[in-house]
């Protein structure tokens, strides 16, 4: 298993510097990380860095509440692809979705996705706000709305990813749906149960730390995303 392809490499601090996103981009390219997640005030400047290499640019729509409305949250992501942002993670609406407004929550989806072109885009669901009910109906809906993955957590929630929610999402998506768990994923064995349980990227700020198992880095416990 090569870990680092599955790596969003993450720094979504909003105290995050210019040298910060710099070292970020550098880190991924050392260690081929699938992508950088990046605020969208950065995508810009990583996607400067990173602009000859495989290295994806991942940013974030409706973040992290997701209660914006769907012509902001359309704007955003158009605008982060126009910075040169390859991937989309956006919040899908958790009020509409209590609200039991599927056809909102769809259609927003789906307005998102049309809006990048081709781009691919990552539905956050925040696991830790919703019923086991109301996972397996977001993964009915990202199934449906074709969508390139579906993933469990801002990491700015009561909790992160979990197993038995990827488990859940696991047995309930469609061929072409994949999942990013991410959220208080700081270590190998986290990553490789995460893996184990279907996800195939791991969003995480501990990606080096995570490639370096044998180093005795201090853990900075931050939010975790």
């Amino acid at each position: 298993m090569e870990l680092n392809n599955y790596i969003d490499h993450t720094n979504l601090k909003n105290t995050a510097t210019i040298e910060d996103i710099t070292k970020l981009c550098e880190e991924a390219l050392k260690y081929h990380f699938a992508a950088v997640c990046v605020y969208p005030f950065y995508v810009s400047l990583a996607a400067s860095i990173l602009k000859k290499s495989p290295v994806e640019i991942c940013t974030v729509v409706g973040f992290p509440m997701g209660m914006n409305t769907r012509e902001t949250k359309v704007f955003e992501a158009i605008n982060a692809i126009e910075n040169g942002a390859t991937e989309i993670d956006m919040v899908i609406n958790i009020g509409a979705l209590k609200n039991k407004d599927y056809d909102y929550v769809k259609d927003e989806i789906e307005e998102v996705r049309d809006a990048i072109d081709g781009k691919v885009l990552k539905v956050i669901i925040e696991t830790s706000l919703l019923t086991p009910e109301e996972i397996i109906k977001m993964t009915e809906i990202c199934n449906e709305t074709f969508v390139n993955f579906i993933k469990t957590s801002t990491g700015f929630s009561e909790y992160g990813a979990r197993v038995q929610d990827v488990e859940l999402i696991n047995k309930h998506k469609g061929e072409v749906l994949e999942i990013k768990a991410s959220g208080g994923i700081r270590d190998l064995e986290t990553a490789e149960a995460m893996i184990k349980a279907g996800a195939t990227r791991i969003g995480t700020s501990h990606g080096v730390k995570i490639m370096s198992v044998d180093s005795n880095e201090e853990c900075e416990c931050h939010h975790e995303h």
